[in-house]
């Protein structure tokens, strides 16, 4: 007995190790996962299906997502990013809007401020003309005004000198009387003498 157990326990070992049935070469061994994997076999609702294992843990987590309102967050936080980006959009275009505000503000500003200097150098030329030609004026009226105190003064000299050769004249022509008086003339050649004296004087004035 104890033979015929050792000759089947290498019979047994040789088919293990190396040999199939009818002792051929044995065919590639299966892997653990693939052996120990449950079939998909049997009714679709059934615990030993594996599809409808897989669609039961799918609708659990489904309606885990839903009772703790997963959705909604996500939505939510999409929502407020959303809502985020509107706002800054909005903030860009009112930045936007304020800098074109301010860019036209600046242009009419700046028209406001040549138009005014081209006032002001206006009124400088118009105020500059005006006292040029007053100016003018004034030196034209002193002008005018020191020429007739010129033409005063010399009428005023030539009536003085009328008068002065006057009474040089009367004092020549009393001197000539007192002359003639002590001489002893006659009064015609008295008469022709003033006369004569008078006319001298008249010929030296005109």
């Amino acid at each position: 007995m104890g033979g015929a157990g050792s000759v089947g326990g290498r019979d047994a070992g040789t088919r293990a190790v190396g040999g199939g049935p009818g002792g051929g070469p044995a065919g590639p061994p299966r892997s653990r996962s693939a052996a120990g994997a449950p079939a998909a076999t049997g009714p679709f609702f059934s615990l030993g299906n594996t599809n409808f294992i897989v669609l039961l843990a799918f609708i659990l987590f489904l309606a885990v997502l839903v009772y703790f309102q997963v959705p909604g967050k996500l939505a939510g936080m999409l929502d407020k990013r959303a809502d985020g980006i509107r706002s800054e959009l909005d903030e860009a275009r009112a930045l936007r809007e304020e800098a074109q505000t301010l860019l036209a503000s600046y242009e009419r500003k700046q028209k406001d401020v040549q138009a005014q200097a081209d006032r002001i150098v206006e009124t400088a030329k118009t105020e500059a003309k005006a006292a040029a030609d007053q100016a003018k004026r004034d030196l034209e009226a002193s002008i005018k005004r020191r020429l007739a105190s010129a033409e005063d003064q010399i009428e005023s000299a030539q009536s003085a000198a009328i008068r002065e050769v006057r009474d040089q004249a009367a004092q020549v022509a009393v001197a000539a009387a007192r002359e003639v008086i002590a001489k002893e003339i006659s009064a015609a050649q008295a008469n022709k003498l003033i006369d004569d004296s008078i006319a001298t004087v008249d010929a030296k004035l005109h």
